[in-house]
């Protein structure tokens, strides 16, 4: 049986591992308070190029979400997102959960049109009713997207400017930053998207980390007592060291963007195995999740022997199937998906 179902299937990248059994013993503060997170948080302020950035580790990007949300939101706000978007979708109501709407909007290719979102608050502010209504008081993006596209920095920079017109911060989910950074299609770098964000987070889980993501709000601009909102939401670790010793390892020696490099590059390998078969592709995806539409037989034979996500069914004799690599792909993998198919 081989796995293209995620990118947290496998456990940790092994120099994560080393480092804490290394650390193991060493007793240490908690909370995050520890040494080892200290020195992690200087790292990812370098690698963003902001040296007043804070930065937070919380545990899962559900958590994260929900928790930065939260955060930056009055009660009576929304957060705007694309009808795909995680927060919408894949999080079992988690944003609404903590008492804000989710404002969804049209998607394109994962992406929200910065026209559209200036349309929504538009209509929003003439209408005069709107005192009556959920104000949008938040933009949340992913990147990359549910369907593994990626904004252009003028996209991401034009988004940004409609919020700075409207007094609310930018968002950005980075649950697969590290292969959207490393995808032969990306024109930004994580000082671009620090320095076009107010905040945005690191994922770890599916980029090499046993678990965790690290929140940085670029401008030292977190919301008061954010550290008590996270333990409030369940997504503050006591053995805070765990997430700071991986992000400390993820973020020496460009570990985190070789991670991604792989991930990318067994994605690249996938995509030509599955144009040598003739795969009809879903849509183009340029990072580590590629979709194809196959026939439903074909994906029930393939299911004995290949993991992988069911996406959506377009007609009654076909499905859309998601196959994700990740840090830990193996190219012989890919060969053996070539030769089931």
């Amino acid at each position: 049986m081989i796995s293209f179902e995620n990118d947290y299937t496998t456990g940790a990248h092994p120099k994560i591992l080393q480092r804490l059994s290394e650390t193991n013993l060493e007793a240490v503060t908690g909370y995050g308070m520890d040494p080892y997170c200290e020195s992690a948080r200087e790292k990812i302020r370098k690698s963003c190029g902001c040296p007043e950035a804070e930065v937070f580790f919380l545990v899962g990007g559900t958590q994260t979400n929900a928790v930065v949300i939260s955060a930056m939101l009055k009660g009576y706000e929304g957060v705007v997102a694309a009808e795909t978007g995680h927060i919408n979708v894949h999080e079992a109501g988690a944003i609404e959960c903590v008492g804000h709407k989710v404002l969804a909007l049209p998607e394109h290719s994962g992406k929200i049109d910065p026209g559209e979102l200036e349309t929504l608050l538009e209509n929003f502010y003439q209408d005069e009713s709107y005192e009556h209504m959920v104000f949008p008081g938040m933009v949340y993006v992913s990147h990359p997207t549910e369907f593994g596209t990626l904004y252009r920095k003028g996209e991401l920079e034009a988004i940004a400017e409609i919020c700075r017109n409207y007094h609310m911060p930018l968002f950005l989910d980075g649950a697969r930053l590290g292969y959207g950074l490393m995808s032969r299609e990306s024109d930004m770098t994580l000082e671009d998207i620090a320095g076009i964000c107010d905040v945005f987070y690191i994922g770890g889980t599916k980029v090499g980390a046993l678990c965790g993501e690290a929140v940085v709000f670029p401008r030292k601009n977190a919301p008061k007592h954010f550290l008590t909102t996270a333990k409030q939401h369940g997504a503050l670790l006591a053995k805070g060291r765990l997430l700071g010793i991986q992000f400390d390892a993820l973020f020496t020696d460009n570990l985190y963007l070789d991670a991604g490099r792989h991930g990318i590059e067994m994605a690249e390998r996938l995509k030509t195995v599955l144009k040598e078969k003739e795969c009809v592709f879903y849509l183009e995806s340029p990072t580590n999740q590629q979709f194809i539409i196959v026939e439903d037989s074909l994906a029930e034979e393939l299911r004995k022997h290949v993991g992988f996500s069911v996406w959506e069914k377009p007609d009654e004799e076909h499905t859309v199937i998601r196959l994700v690599t990740s840090w830990s792909t193996r190219p012989e993998e890919i060969e053996r998906l070539g030769e089931l198919l």
